[in-house]
């Protein structure tokens, strides 16, 4: 009778049984071109999960039947959700997810500070590095743009009316910062002004950033800093990404990147950069544009080719097409170089080519090289200016491992520097003919990476170079890295040396404006510096997968032989000469970086003081700030597919140039921000749309910021003996025409909308 009752319950019991049936979700994980470990996956209902394996695979078992969601996270990567059904037919599932890189990555490897791919924190000079998630927070038509959102790195807008800029790094000006593509000295000298535009942002993979000379690997111009931008790999870019939007200003920017076949062992990789704006505004009515109108194409290529034990071959070439103008409202290109009404036009045409090639040696040597040519054609009023470039360079460089604690670095450099113009720049010293600048700079460097043990490193460098026009000149450099047993926490000791030689007319905008005569008082002689750094960097996991981070910084540069542009001694002059003193930049930064969930934060400030001391009296340097803040803050929806990004800058004030003791125009800028907003919706097949709205404050400058904009020419002001401005009824102020009065763009509160594509190769 019992063994009955057991099997009747069993047959009752049998339709429970298949009622509780459970199913099994099996997937992969991959990001930035690999296979990803260590990943989070999470049944968020049936609150089961599990790590992704050493091949990015995953299993989720016992899960019951019917509809899952299944979210994955990775610090570094962008979280992401699935929607997956199980049931009796169909018990079993498998999907994929390829994450995308998010603006905080844990480990990132670089190579500017060594020249060599390290991981960052084993390298024993600072580099921050932000990859393409970063900037796409806050899209811009352009690299110099874009920066804006890098602490202690500011975009500076040197003219008011042709919106030309160049870059700071703490407190510098542009001539300081040396601008590299993959590792080249593509952008510099003439190009600075402008070749920050036109790259294609749909092939950036990141941009890192040193802060601080860098002239014992660089050379001249690195005094300040640089920032290398590293382009995609083509074995780890999409087929096809596009990113399109505009602006409720007209603007519309388009990026396009496709990645192709070059034959059985090479691979290209081609992007098209396009920006046109054509709407002339004058929102602060002083009858010239507010924003420079703009059209622009650029075209890159890159080719990657497959050699035997991996060695390395790549090429590739850039050119750029740009003309621009701003000026008075009814300027026409009829007017162009007249005196009637007042524009500056200018047209430039510009060619890149670079790349690498290891050669077939044991040994590890490569050879890097590049050339470009750069030819510009411009009126600023009724003064033309013509100037072309050319710069030639190559690099060999043998990197040699001796034993377990060195590693040696051994290179020789030449750079060949063209350069002519249609100004007393390039005439001879008669001024009777054209003297055309040519400048060689052979250069030897060495740097030896020792490791002491597993937690102490010291880097010794130096640099010799022979300018043909100045001399011998040598740059050495100390690093020194100590990190905890766990790598968590690191300590950086810098010092070193940089130069730059100067050429004030390819380097300054002011320079070029038919607004102010030049003047040099002596022959300029190249700028050195010594610096002096500590960076500590501190990493805090959470256990609910959340990061904190925690980079700062302190430095002191001193200067002598500094080139400094004197606005001030006279209002139709711009004065160069070599500083009869010194000059020093000094500061502190903290960069915070926070993930908890689904938000991150990337916040920094700066506190600087950049002063020059000449015959007894300090004076703090132009266009610099003493505080700045940048923050960067996102939260994700996974379920909803949507992203939210509040971006956004403050700067306390900088000293302005003003044209006379009377000018009463304020001395100083005032306290300004500029904040963005942004929603991201992404859809299935690698499409995303984004919209918000930049300059949520809607700041511009002041209306006068442009001295005397009815009178461009000066018709209507007289001048002394001595060449100063003479007060009268008509202009009591004693001004002079003048746009070098600018800290931050005309351009108020606008809208903007776009979309990107992404196609991966599977």
């Amino acid at each position: 009778m019992q063994a009955i009752k057991q099997w009747i319950g069993l047959w009752l019991c049998l339709p429970v049984y298949g009622f509780a049936q459970t199913g099994q979700i099996t997937g992969t994980v991959t990001g930035g071109g690999r296979s990803l470990q260590w990943v989070q996956v999470k049944a968020i209902h049936a609150a089961k999960g599990t790590l992704t394996d050493s091949m990015g695979h995953f299993t989720l078992a016992g899960l019951a039947l019917g509809e899952h969601e299944i979210a994955v996270r990775m610090l570094g990567f962008e979280a992401q959700s699935q929607k997956v059904v199980l049931d009796a037919a169909q018990p079993t599932a498998e999907i994929a997810f390829d994450l995308q890189e998010s603006d905080v990555s844990l480990d990132e490897v670089v190579i500017t500070g060594t020249m060599k791919e390290v991981s960052k924190l084993d390298s024993p000079v600072p580099v921050e590095v932000y990859n393409a998630c970063f900037f796409r927070a806050n899209p811009a038509p352009s690299v110099f743009e874009s920066l804006q959102q890098v602490n202690g790195v500011r975009p500076q807008l040197n003219c008011n009316i042709c919106s030309t800029g160049d870059i700071h790094i703490n407190g510098l000006e542009g001539p300081y910062t040396m601008v590299l593509i993959d590792g080249m000295p593509i952008v510099s000298g003439l190009s600075t002004v402008y070749g920050l535009t036109g790259i294609p942002q749909s092939l950036i993979e990141r941009v890192e950033v040193v802060k601080g000379p860098a002239s014992t690997l660089y050379g001249s111009e690195a005094v300040g800093g640089l920032i290398n931008i590293i382009t995609k790999k083509t074995e780890h870019a999409p087929l096809v990404s596009t990113d399109v939007f505009g602006t409720s200003w007209g603007e519309l920017n388009a990026d396009v990147g496709v990645k192709y076949a070059a034959g059985s062992k090479a691979q290209g990789l081609v992007g098209i950069n396009y920006f046109n704006y054509q709407l002339p505004k004058d929102n602060n009515g002083d009858g010239f544009t507010d924003l420079t109108l703009q059209h622009r194409v650029s075209v890159f290529n890159k080719w990657s080719f497959s050699r035997k034990q991996g060695r390395i071959f790549s090429l590739a070439g850039r050119y750029v097409a740009e003309d621009r103008w701003g000026g008075e409202m009814d300027w026409t290109p009829a007017f162009r170089g007249g005196d009637s009404i007042y524009g500056e036009s200018i047209g430039t045409r510009r060619w890149e080519l670079f790349g690498v090639y290891q050669l077939p040696v044991k040994e590890l040597i490569k050879l890097q090289f590049s050339a470009n040519g750069h030819l510009q054609d411009a009126a600023y009023g009724n003064v033309p200016y013509v100037a072309q470039q050319y710069v030639v360079f190559g690099q060999m460089t043998w990197n040699k491992s001796l034993g377990h604690h060195h590693d040696l670095l051994l290179g020789t450099a030449l750079r060949y520097t063209f350069y002519d113009d249609n100004t007393p720049a390039t005439a001879s010293s008669d001024g009777l003919r054209n003297a055309p600048s040519a400048t060689y700079l052979p250069g030897l460097f060495f740097q030896d990476e020792i490791a002491l043990n597993a937690r102490n490193t010291l880097l010794i460098g130096g640099r010799y170079d022979y300018n043909s026009v100045h001399g011998h000149i040598f740059t050495p450099r100390l690093n020194y890295r100590l990190s905890s047993a766990d790598k968590q926490r690191v300590l950086r000791l810098s010092a070193g040396n940089g130069y730059r030689v100067a050429n004030v007319f390819t380097e300054d905008h002011a320079a070029l404006t038919g607004a102010r005569q030049v003047v040099f008082t002596e022959a300029l002689r190249p700028e050195t510096s010594w610096n002096a750094n500590a960076n500590f960097v501190a990493r805090i996991f959470t256990r609910k997968n959340g990061f904190i981070g925690f980079d700062a910084s302190t430095w002191y540069t001193y200067f002598t032989n500094r080139i400094v542009p004197d606005y001030e001694t006279n209002p139709n002059q711009i004065i160069y000469s070599n500083l009869d003193g010194y000059s020093v930049s000094k500061g502190i930064s903290l960069n915070v970086d926070i993930v908890w969930k689904d938000l991150r934060i990337i916040a920094g400030g700066t506190l600087m003081d950049v002063t020059l001391t000449e015959q007894g009296q300090r004076v703090r340097q132009l266009f610099t700030e003493r505080i700045t803040g940048t923050w960067s803050i996102g939260y994700q929806f996974p379920r909803l597919a949507l992203s939210l990004d509040y971006t956004g800058n403050v700067y306390g004030p900088m000293r302005l140039p003003l044209l006379s003791a009377l000018d009463n125009r304020p001395a100083y800028s005032p306290w300004f921000s500029v904040q963005n907003l942004q929603v991201t919706r992404r859809f299935a097949g690698g499409w995303e749309v984004y919209g918000g709205v930049k300059n949520l404050l809607n700041f511009t400058p002041v209306a006068n910021a442009i001295a005397r904009p009815f009178d461009p020419f000066d018709r209507q002001v007289q001048f002394g003996a001595d060449g100063q401005v003479v007060p009268t009824a008509g202009n009591p102020y004693a001004l002079t025409f003048d746009p070098t009065y600018v800290y931050t763009s005309n351009q108020g509160m606008r809208g903007f909308l776009g979309v990107r594509y992404l196609l991966r190769q599977k």
